[in-house]
């Protein structure tokens, strides 16, 4: 973790709830670990990344729950730990995370996953029967924090979320996209996260010593790593979007821009758990749901705006990231007015 490395307030959240009646309490643990209580009133203020990672172990201590009291029940500390040992003995990702959620429900009474795989689309979901909405969210983006950031671990690489929900409607933070991708929504109908079922079936690759380096850091592991603006995975993928796309550079001239030789940047991104050209699909991918969730562009201009020389294989490209057409994705947000009638390849 580097002195630059932050994270939105918000996210500090969900491990003090439990607190949040004692505020002399609260406070007190604020400060042990550097951060300052005032900063609660502004959600998109930020704390360093290393006083957030302490706070995370200081409220396992003070609470004795390793799920920070937002479920009925909770996890005792050594729980998460438990967890991982039974999960590296699995051969692939998809026997793991079945495995993770099952002793997840051993210890949680409020919450409980589900994994679902319909074809080249894979859903983790969540049931919740929280005693409030704001246990209600707090637990369930702590819990899908959680399995995302486990299934990463598990595969050795950064998994994409292709589609995240979230039944509880909240203020939008510039960290979201970099954690949950920008096929977001809050206020849905249910609480899941989507992605390529081609993950599940990635081999583990971690083993009782990675496992105890992965226990050490798991704070920053679990969240910091996924929350980094200022990593160069952050750096590439804000170069990507702030360009049209005829002016994206390669790997090689993005290296130069940055003084570096291509094979440091790819090292550096695979030690950040992704690689260049999954930079630029996710980018091509934020833009394509951009337009067409706020936009009246016509499928076909899109297509052209993120690289598509033929609106069919963007029509192809964008069903394989979602699961629906686009011009069904953008139904869903803006109504069937909203679809251009002069575009016939969403027909």
């Amino acid at each position: 973790m580097r002195e630059t490395d932050s994270v939105a307030v918000y996210f500090v959240y969900p491990m003090i709830q439990a607190l949040r009646a004692d505020p002399q309490r609260l406070h007190a643990v604020l400060r042990q670990v550097g951060i300052d209580p005032q900063l609660l009133e502004q959600p998109a203020a930020r704390v360093p990344a290393s006083a957030f990672a302490a706070l995370w172990l200081a409220q396992i201590g003070e609470l004795q729950d390793e799920f920070f009291g937002l479920d009925s029940h909770g996890m005792p500390p050594g729980s998460f730990a438990l967890i991982c040992r039974a999960l590296i003995q699995e051969p692939t990702l998809e026997k793991a995370m079945r495995q993770c959620l099952a002793n997840f429900a051993l210890f949680l009474r409020d919450f409980r996953g589900t994994l679902t795989v319909r074809g080249k689309r894979a859903l983790i979901s969540l049931q919740t029967q929280a005693h409030s909405v704001e246990l209600a969210r707090f637990g369930e983006e702590t819990f899908l924090v959680l399995m995302i950031s486990l299934l990463c671990w598990l595969g050795g690489r950064r998994i994409a979320i292709d589609r995240a929900d979230f039944q509880h409607p909240r203020l939008s933070l510039d960290d979201d996209a970099l954690l949950w991708g920008a096929n977001l929504t809050f206020g849905a109908a249910r609480t899941q996260i989507e992605f390529d079922s081609r993950f599940l079936q990635l081999p583990v690759t971690q083993d009782l010593a990675s496992l105890k380096a992965f226990l050490r850091s798991a704070p920053q592991w679990l969240v910091i790593r996924f929350r980094n603006q200022h990593g160069l995975a952050a750096q590439v993928h804000q170069r990507l979007r702030n360009s049209d796309y005829s002016q994206w550079p390669t790997l090689e001239a993005f290296a130069r821009e940055q003084h570096l030789s291509p094979s440091t940047v790819r090292r550096k991104l695979e030690r950040e758990g992704c690689a260049f050209q999954e930079i630029k699909d996710e980018v091509r991918r934020a833009v394509a749901i951009e337009q067409l969730r706020r936009t009246q562009a016509s499928i076909t201009t899109i297509a052209e705006q993120i690289g598509f020389q033929e609106p069919s294989a963007f029509h192809r490209a964008f069903k394989k990231w979602t699961g629906e057409s686009p011009g069904r994705y953008r139904a869903r947000f803006q109504g069937a007015q909203a679809l251009p009638a002069v575009d016939e390849h969403d027909r």
